[in-house]
């Protein structure tokens, strides 16, 4: 149901180290229009994919700013969700981060081994987060074998899944990368990667 991982130290001690690293994964329904990563707005200041979907186009899931505003949206389980609801999920906040969830768990162990900085080896991984009876309990109107495919790092499943792995990081020095792997035509053995550089702007 959509994951973001980061890691955010704001002095850091050496000017190669990272003040952010971020690794996140959009999961949403394959047939979804959508449009991947660029810089878009009256003066091309923002990074991001767009949403397509017909009556709810130009929202987002992950963005930046060239000014190092970031604003990233997720969701999690809710029975039976409304197909009308305006919203597309909750910011995110340290819901997950206090808590002992075996994501978070797998996240503390590969930042140690040194993993992170190749945040596709995070955010392709099959890691599921299964028995969780607080996420079955959210479950209503889901199947047994749906609910565990959604309790997967990257999610995969007939019709809905893990469609754009997005990493970000910004070094000592405020330049960013942004990279984002892209599913093409639905096609979960297909992907486009796409890669920006800028400086942070005061």
């Amino acid at each position: 149901m959509c994951i973001i991982f980061f890691k955010f130290d704001p002095r850091p001690v050496s000017k190669n180290a990272y003040r952010l690293i971020l690794a996140a994964n959009r999961d949403e329904l394959y047939n979804r229009p959508s449009k991947a990563a660029d810089f878009w707005g009256t003066n091309s200041e923002i990074l991001s994919g767009l949403d397509l979907e017909y009556g709810k186009e130009g929202g987002s899931w992950l963005g930046i700013s060239k000014r190092g505003k970031l604003a990233a949206l997720t969701n999690y389980m809710e029975g039976r969700p409304n197909p009308d609801a305006q919203g597309r999920g909750f910011l995110v906040s340290n819901y997950l981060t206090d808590k002992d969830l075996d994501s978070y768990a797998y996240l503390k162990k590969v930042s140690t081994e040194g993993h992170l900085y190749n945040g596709f080896n995070l955010i392709t991984a099959e890691f599921k987060n299964t028995p969780d009876p607080l996420q079955e309990s959210q479950g209503d109107g889901y199947s047994k074998p749906m609910i565990q495919a959604l309790s997967a790092v990257c999610v995969r499943s007939p019709n809905y899944g893990t469609r754009t792995n997005t990493v970000i990081l910004i070094d000592a020095e405020d330049n960013v990368t942004f990279t984002e792997r892209t599913m093409l035509n639905c096609d979960t053995t297909k992907w486009s990667t796409s890669s920006f550089q800028f400086k942070l702007q005061g």
